[in-house]
């Protein structure tokens, strides 16, 4: 729901304005005497003055003395209606953008709570779990690729126990220091909490 940005006064003026755009009040014609005013729209006769200057500085309204306000132009009636739709537009805009940014923003927020819980779970897993390998494929194309376990010193370099590789649709259970790793290569290991990021940094940091 929008709140309203506007001192009373000038959405009094606003809203005389409105009538003098859809020839409610049509030029020429004398606007209700300031008092009358204020007890229309329930507020006090300053306010109400307040109103009529605002539409005299525009050039709507012309308060004449001792004849009261004489409506003088409907096209700047219409204008300042069609400059304040634009401000309303651009003030629209400002709050659904600063709604998306809270939303996002507590979205985000939300995100990184299930991450933190994600990561505590999986550490939990395999603390629990210690002998679950660990799945890593060799999606890119590295200097170490090409050379067997036993050349790059995969297990002195990085913790990994490889129980296992997927080359293309065989499965190599175990394999030996003379096991070659190819790149699509998927490895299977177990080793500590980091040990994945240490495979991924072993084969693919320069």
């Amino acid at each position: 729901m929008r709140v309203a940005r506007q001192p009373r006064y000038q959405q009094i003026a606003r809203l005389i304005a409105e009538k003098i755009a859809r020839n409610e009040l049509k030029v020429g014609e004398k606007i209700y005497a300031r008092s009358t005013l204020a007890t229309t729209f329930g507020v006090s006769p300053e306010t109400a003055r307040k109103a009529i200057s605002v539409l005299s500085d525009l050039g709507i309204v012309d308060p004449v003395h001792g004849s009261g306000v004489i409506v003088v132009s409907r096209q700047k009636a219409q204008e300042h209606l069609e400059q304040y739709q634009e401000v309303e537009t651009i003030q629209d805009l400002q709050e659904q953008i600063l709604e998306s940014v809270v939303r996002q923003q507590s979205e985000l927020a939300n995100f990184s709570t299930i991450l933190d819980k994600l990561v505590d779970q999986t550490e939990h897993f395999q603390k629990a779990n210690p002998l679950t390998p660990i799945e890593f494929q060799l999606v890119e194309q590295s200097p170490k690729l090409g050379k067997t376990l036993g050349e790059m010193n995969l297990w002195q370099n990085t913790g990994a126990t490889i129980v296992a590789i997927l080359q293309k649709e065989e499965l190599i259970v175990s394999p030996g220091p003379y096991a070659t790793i190819n790149q699509g290569d998927t490895l299977y290991f177990v080793g500590a909490s980091n040990t994945l990021q240490i495979i991924q940094n072993f084969f693919y940091t320069k």
